[in-house]
């Protein structure tokens, strides 16, 4: 995933100022800084939510920056948000098969039949994010942060090679960050994650790289370590 100075402006405000950003496969990348650095609108850029005003963005070698969010997720990227955007009536398979029905590599259209390919496709999924048990319970009594797996889980059965997740471990406890860490760090075995965080110790745990944003600008990049390091990150 490569970012080429992207600019973003809301009416007269700058929210992104010529922001470089360069992930490679396989990397567990944070994105972190202040409220109103421009982290989530960077996201939604990449995503195809909205359009820059200038720069431009690469997936795999090939531009992405115009192309429109399903488009881009059947190249192999998707986006979790702040705000968890389950169908709570929905059982928790329900809302796996139905995430597996917006691609349509997987599903021509919404009323083609299950295939046993496609749920044992589900039923894997279902193991990673530890939710087997709860397959047939409605998503609307899952805790929190069981919400945030099974949102996860719905990015997974769309077999995407890049996930983007914003701030992945808000409002949970000690437990449940924790096994969201671990549930990432599986994840990140085959894929690469980035992930918007205001949680600093979730951060150190997790990232193999880093970018701090501040004011619409990179103020520095690099891996824990050096981030921590850096007299202007402090």
């Amino acid at each position: 995933l490569a970012v080429y100075g992207i600019e973003k402006r809301f009416g007269g405000t700058r929210i992104l100022r010529g922001v470089d950003l360069a992930i490679e496969p396989g990397e567990r990348h944070a994105l972190i800084g202040p409220n109103g650095a421009g982290k989530s609108t960077l996201f939604n850029l990449i995503a195809g939510g909205a359009r820059p005003n200038a720069g431009r963005i690469d997936l795999f070698g090939a531009e992405i920056t115009r192309l429109a969010p399903a488009a881009i997720t059947r190249r192999g990227l998707a986006r979790s948000f702040q705000t968890t955007s389950v169908f709570a009536r929905l059982s928790v398979f329900d809302n796996l098969e139905l995430a597996m029905a917006a691609d349509k590599r997987i599903f021509p259209t919404l009323t083609a039949r299950m295939t046993s390919e496609i749920s044992d496709r589900i039923d894997d999924v279902l193991d990673t994010i530890g939710l087997t048990a709860l397959r047939f319970q409605p998503a609307g009594i899952l805790s929190h942060g069981q919400k945030q797996w099974l949102e996860i889980g719905m990015l997974l059965v769309q077999d995407c090679d890049v996930m983007l997740l914003d701030e992945p471990v808000a409002g949970m406890g000690a437990d449940e960050r924790q096994a969201t860490g671990e549930l990432l760090q599986r994840i990140a075995a085959d894929r690469t994650v980035v992930v918007v965080e205001h949680d600093m110790d979730f951060m150190r745990a997790f990232a193999t790289s880093v970018t701090v944003l501040a004011a619409g600008r990179v103020l520095a990049e690099g891996t824990v370590a050096e981030i921590q390091s850096d007299p202007r990150v402090q």
